[in-house]
């Protein structure tokens, strides 16, 4: 670890102890992870509170993996539920949708807080997370949601290599965002759309494969998979059983974005507009 990391580190910790008590809002990624074991570290399990939200848009298969690193920890879970079906303002899925996801999200952590007590409410968004376009800051930003983690300077990179060294279980794991940002934005997002693409998703999962997305635009698939991966798709046996299967699912097409897997490409066409 290098000593820009460590002085990151202490920063961090002073800044967790002097809050005494917290609720975090935690999703089983790296970044919360991370958060929530400096938090018990810190402070102790009986003054954290992490959050996770059961929602259509999280797959069962990150809500059971939060569980679980929740309770090797050692702490207390706590489940909000989250129905994005119920909110025009999202499944309308203009560029703005995150924001007012988010917002709604991080209004009723807020009221768990005052429940129990808590003056701050945490999430784990780092550095990296201000290089693309994320309206949803603006909300956190918005409602005095704080960052510990950006607040320090950490990138994800760093996260990984200290959550190695402190053996979580999660330094490794693939980032994940919510299947909402599956669909191009103005195309309107409906239960049976989300359905399909977290069958197709898991399908890809059982074949192997770690990191991937499916970006779904109504009758065409667009796979996004790691480059080191792409070599798989020659082989003309893997394509068919591929292919059938998500034309299962509906799909008419499928097809292989050659760029790989990138965080936020549903935003580059924001970036050609402007």
């Amino acid at each position: 670890m290098s000593n820009v990391t460590k002085s990151k580190l202490e920063t961090l910790k002073k800044t967790i102890v002097q809050m005494d008590k917290a609720l975090i809002a935690y999703s089983g990624g790296v970044d919360s992870t991370f958060l929530l074991k400096i938090c018990l570290d810190s402070l102790g399990a009986e003054n954290v509170f992490p959050v996770t939200v059961r929602s259509p848009f999280f797959p069962d298969r990150e809500f059971e993996q939060a569980r679980n690193v929740v309770n090797f920890l050692g702490a207390k879970h706590l489940i909000v539920e989250h129905n994005e079906f119920e909110i025009e303002d999202i499944v309308k899925n203009t560029p703005q949708r995150c924001y007012y996801c988010k917002k709604e999200l991080f209004i009723k952590l807020l009221n768990l807080a005052k429940e129990f007590k808590l003056k701050y409410v945490l999430d784990g968004t780092t550095k990296d997370d201000e290089r693309d376009f994320r309206p949803g800051m603006k909300a956190k930003r918005e409602l005095g949601i704080i960052s510990p983690l950006n607040e320090a300077g950490f990138t994800k990179e760093e996260i990984r290599e200290i959550s190695k060294s402190m053996n979580l279980p999660t330094y490794n794991k693939p980032s994940f965002a919510c299947l909402a940002t599956r669909f191009p934005y103005g195309y309107r997002i409906t239960q049976e759309a989300i359905r399909i693409v977290n069958e197709a998703e898991e399908f890809l999962i059982g074949l192997g494969f770690k990191s991937l997305r499916v970006r779904h635009y109504g009758k065409l698939a667009r796979i996004e998979i790691e480059k080191d991966d792409i070599p798989r798709f020659l082989d003309p046996d893997f394509r068919k059983i591929l292919v059938n299967n998500f034309k299962k699912l509906g799909y008419v097409y499928v097809t292989l974005d050659l760029e790989g897997l990138r965080s936020g490409s549903m935003n580059e066409e924001l970036h050609q507009r402007g």
